[in-house]
């Protein structure tokens, strides 16, 4: 394994004035990604948490899903007074979803290992799923690589409600002719027989999707002692009882600090996908079953976007204390709620969350703790052995294909099949035309204007044809050229999907079944830079 760091070339301004650590960026931030752990572990041991109880969930939950002895091991770890997490977070994919979840896992695991070295005390790597989620759609398909595009495989179950994903019973049927369908378009490999039967025996003992992934999760990383947890589920929501009750209690000023850290930000040019109003209140309640997003109204009464539901501060404080399973996070409280909950060393996240993490500072004081670090996670790219031949043979930099793609490099060389190049061709053979043309459109525009006119659309006609032929010619050299062409193709679906990154389109059953497991493992247990922006390794 072979593991080069690249820079990535379309990032958004805040995101590039973060890791240059500007200033303006900075400031809305309590701690440096790389530099304040030492500061932050202080910070950490001036506060309480209810350790006690978050093991015994900790242990409750990652027993149902057959953690191995290394998870349990560190869950027993976070029982001492000094102990930290590193922590980060993503939805319940299916097969884990994209590539960006288990490169969060892979950072996570990496940077605790580092932080245990430097600070010589347990740093226990944590993934939150993030099973409160009601976007089914986001997470019931993946994505194949066909010769020519990208294939979605999705799952037919049907869900209508905003339900979480936590509360989402595996449909049997469906998951299993699913399963059988994505398993078929596979290539047959040597670990394609052991791959299938880990994963129908992980689907087999699930009851929801969020077990899917965790089962999952835990197959690919077994000795490195991840511990998981599911937001959504109901041991964690007992658990932040009395943390919901201070969400509810000081909602006008998180609300406020969020809106007007929001617009700070806009006005120093950076653009950022939060959509803030004074009015929202972060929190979602359970209606029958369905995610209802609350906001205040003008009489301070908690009510449902639709209306659907209304409360007042009473009642809803009633509902935190004695009946928090029916309470929710949204992508603002969801921060505040795991910092209150883990002693955490710090976040890491995503470009995106990064992003919106910057409004939250004042929320974080608000409730008078500070934001943890937030931490860029690893970024890989993985090159098999075929697509490093295919870079080579058309001297390819695999750089400059994961951040444009390979579009130019194909008109190029096909241009070259033709000597001269056939554009080059028909322009001169226009030009020529033109020329000879001319004298008898001057002399038609001479006699009558009208005859010009013909003259000139005569011209044209002439024009058309030759564009024509060109397009023939063409058709018949990419045709002549297929093979080639589609290597091309080829590169751009595994290094530019969709005009983006690999890890945000590919899913890991693809690697796995061609690799095995072992890959990740190696990766896992390398010690990667998180001050680079990318890494391509090469498997």
């Amino acid at each position: 394994m072979r593991i080069d760091p690249i820079q990535l070339e379309k990032k958004s301004l805040l995101i590039n004035d973060y890791e240059k650590h500007e200033q303006k960026i900075m400031d809305f931030f309590d701690y440096s990604p790389i530099h304040d752990y030492e500061k932050r572990v202080i910070d950490i041991q001036n506060r309480s948490f209810k350790r006690k109880q978050l093991t015994e969930v900790l242990q409750k939950v990652n027993e149902g899903w057959d953690a191995p002895p290394s998870t349990m091991a560190n869950i027993n770890r976070l029982k001492s007074e000094d102990s930290v997490v590193v922590i980060g977070g993503q939805q319940a994919g299916l097969m884990t979803g994209p590539l960006y979840s288990v490169n969060k896992v892979i950072s996570i695991i990496q940077f605790a290992k580092k932080q245990e070295e430097c600070l010589g005390i347990p740093v226990i790597p944590v993934f939150w799923i993030a099973g409160e989620d009601h976007d089914y759609d986001e997470i019931n398909h993946v994505f194949f690589i066909g010769n020519e595009n990208l294939e979605k495989h999705s799952l037919g179950q049907q869900v209508n409600e905003k339900h979480s994903i936590s509360d989402i019973n595996i449909d049997r049927i469906h998951a299993n002719q699913w399963l059988d369908e994505l398993f078929i378009q596979l290539k047959e490999t040597k670990y394609t027989k052991n791959l299938y039967e880990i994963v129908k025996n992980c689907l087999d003992q699930s009851t929801t999707y969020v077990d899917f992934f965790a089962r999952l999760i835990f197959q690919l990383f077994q000795e490195e002692g991840l511990v998981l947890i599911d937001s959504g589920s109901p041991e964690i929501r007992y658990l932040e009882s009395e943390y919901f009750v201070q969400l509810i209690e000081k909602q006008a000023d998180i609300s406020k600090t969020v809106y007007d850290s929001f617009h700070q930000l806009t006005q120093l040019g950076y653009s950022i996908s939060l959509d803030v109003e004074l009015n929202d209140c972060h929190l979602f309640i359970y209606d029958h079953g369905e995610r209802i997003l609350l906001e205040r109204n003008e009489f301070g009464e908690w009510i449902g976007k639709q209306n659907e539901i209304k409360l007042t501060t009473e009642e809803l404080l009633d509902i935190a204390k004695n009946t928090p399973e029916l309470l929710s996070n949204n992508v603002v409280s969801r921060p505040l709620m795991q910092e209150l909950v883990f002693p955490t060393l710090a976040f890491v996240g995503g470009l995106g969350e990064i992003s919106y993490w910057s409004v939250l500072k004042s929320a974080f004081h608000s409730l008078e703790i500070k934001m943890p670090p937030v931490l860029p996670r690893l970024s890989f790219t993985f090159i098999d052995k075929n697509t490093k031949k295919k870079l080579r043979k058309f001297a390819i930099d695999g750089g400059f294909a994961v951040n444009h793609g390979v579009d130019q490099h194909k008109i190029n060389w096909l241009a070259e099949q033709s000597h001269p190049p056939l554009h080059q061709i028909t322009d001169q053979l226009k030009q020529t035309i033109n020329d000879a043309h001319r004298p008898l459109r001057n002399l038609a525009t001479e006699i009558r204007s009208d005859l010009g006119q013909l003259a000139t659309k005569n011209l044209e006609y002439l024009h058309r044809d030759i564009d024509f032929l060109e397009k023939r010619i063409q058709k018949a050299i990419e045709e002549k050229y297929h093979n080639e062409l589609l290597i091309f193709n080829q590169i751009n679906l595994t290094l530019f999907p969709n005009r983006g990154l690999q890890e945000r389109v590919w899913n890991p059953l693809l690697l796995i079944n061609e690799h095995g497991v072992d890959f990740l493992k190696k990766l896992t247990n390398e010690s990667c830079s998180f001050k680079e922006d990318h890494f391509l390794v090469y498997i």
